[in-house]
């Protein structure tokens, strides 16, 4: 059973995940692409569709390896924020930026209750068979 931080946690990766798809496709299809009329970078969003249905079933697998895939976003919303010199862009390059940090640390934390109970497991497990 969840506890409701848990829950928490869990609804903000959700939010947070359907938010930076849906800005990653306005960014690159009408609020800043690349080139006017959009541009295939609306691609990138792909990566973020595949752990979607995971994350919304709560499959720890998925939320631990999306939480890694997420870094390459964080690296992107960074080197945009930074380098673009259109000022739109720059401001949604620090939105996902924004978005990837809620994302990771909402999952890192969703995480933590099974992390702790699998050390608590391995150590039984070692323990027992060390007699």
């Amino acid at each position: 059973m969840q506890s409701s931080t848990q829950k928490f946690f869990h609804v903000g990766a959700i939010v947070s995940l359907l938010t930076l798809i849906t800005l990653c496709i306005a960014w690159e299809t009408f609020l800043a692409p690349l080139r006017p009329g959009g541009s295939w970078m609306v691609l990138k969003v792909l990566p973020l569709l595949v752990p979607l249905r995971g994350v919304i079933k709560r499959d720890v697998y998925t939320m631990q390896w999306s939480s890694m895939l997420i870094l390459i976003y964080f690296t992107e919303g960074i080197v945009r924020g930074t380098s673009d010199r259109d000022h739109l862009s720059a401001i949604l390059g620090w939105v996902e930026v924004a978005l990837v940090c809620i994302y990771f640390f909402c999952t890192i934390y969703y995480l933590r209750p099974y992390k702790q109970a699998a050390k608590k497991l391995a150590k039984k497990v070692i323990e027992k068979a060390s007699k």
